[in-house]
């Protein structure tokens, strides 16, 4: 396992994350605590979870799996989606991240979060409220850096303009999904990190299983995200998508690799992500996606997977601008 920096913390974290969306419900503790030591035999250091995941039970599961070995492990948190009945139970005001964080440092079992995620853009909180309370919890030592996950290019730049102005800890990790199907992070959010040096993890390198071959050649599946979850469902209800994954399963079979592996190092080699993050329901489904660790992708293998898909539009119609900056030497 490498490892390589987040953004520019200084912090070392390895080259695959372990998402922990499963614990306590596809996986139980057992299982949970078996993946954990697979992915931490295998050299994982960074382990990602949110506090809705599992209505809490990911996080006190994980705070368990941690508690003997903390100060060698990076986790992640989030807070925004709703966690409860009572209508202020949502969101990224300052009254909900008080006491969603110390729910969260209770059922982690610890005294800091390595990196705070706002789960996601809330429109009814002035981006510079959600700021300055984080900052406040930056400054208390309960949380260690701060991001953003499923925000937009454009809500991230007024954030760090926020941060910068008003002298407040700025985002330095975002959270987008990405895969070879769903890639509109490439557009804006990705040139925005390389820009300000912002750690990018990303979710999703598999599409929902949609990239992992079990539905290639016309088969049909009663488990999977896809099938089970109706936001999945959705998500990837587009029959194009299909059609990719189709035409992905094949490049990987003719050379002779697994498509998960090759999913999740599709998604490694674009120079903005710092880190994919991996998931899976039992430690047999792990395997294959911890093997895209010592997987290298040539730059033309890369080019050929890129081309099985739809490149998203570019952020402006200025093609020709797009390319480099050569409109600056031309006459006229």
């Amino acid at each position: 396992m490498d490892y390589t920096v987040l953004g520019r913390t200084g912090v070392l974290v390895s080259e695959l994350c372990f998402g922990t969306m499963t614990f306590g419900n596809e996986a139980d503790e057992n299982e949970s605590a078996r993946m954990f030591a697979r992915c931490r035999d295998a050299g994982i250091n960074f382990f990602d979870c949110a506090n809705n995941y599992g209505n809490g039970r990911a996080e006190e599961i994980l705070g368990q799996l941690i508690a003997t070995c903390r100060d060698e492990i990076v986790i992640t948190t989030k807070v925004t989606h709703r966690t409860g009945k009572d209508i202020n139970a949502i969101g990224s005001s300052r009254r909900h991240i008080m006491i969603e964080i110390e729910k969260s440092l209770q059922r982690l079992g610890t005294d800091r979060i390595d990196l705070y995620f706002i789960h996601q853009f809330d429109d009814l909180t002035p981006i510079d409220e959600t700021l300055r309370v984080l900052d406040d919890l930056v400054r208390q030592g309960k949380v260690l850096y701060i991001g953003a996950s499923n925000w937009a290019a454009w809500q991230v730049a007024k954030a760090l303009g926020i941060s910068a102005n008003e002298g407040l800890a700025r985002f330095e990790c975002i959270e987008p999904m990405y895969n070879l199907i769903k890639r509109q992070a490439e557009v804006e959010l990705f040139p925005l990190a390389l820009s300000e040096n912002i750690g990018v993890i990303v979710y999703s390198p598999l599409a929902a299983g949609l990239l992992s071959g079990k539905f290639s050649g016309g088969q049909s599946h009663k488990t999977g995200r896809i099938v089970e979850r109706d936001l999945y469902a959705k998500r990837y209800s587009d029959p194009a998508y299909y059609d990719i994954a189709e035409r992905f399963y094949h490049y990987a079979k003719e050379r002779n690799i697994n498509p998960v592996t090759l999913a999740i190092a599709w998604v490694k080699t674009h120079p903005a992500v710092t880190v994919p993050i991996i998931g899976a329901r039992n430690v047999e489904q792990l395997s294959a996606s911890l093997d895209a660790a010592d997987l290298d992708l040539t730059a033309d293998m890369r080019q050929e997977i890129s081309n099985l898909s739809v490149q998203p539009a570019n952020a402006t119609d200025r093609l020709e601008e797009n390319i480099d900056t050569s409109f600056r030497l031309r006459n006229g």
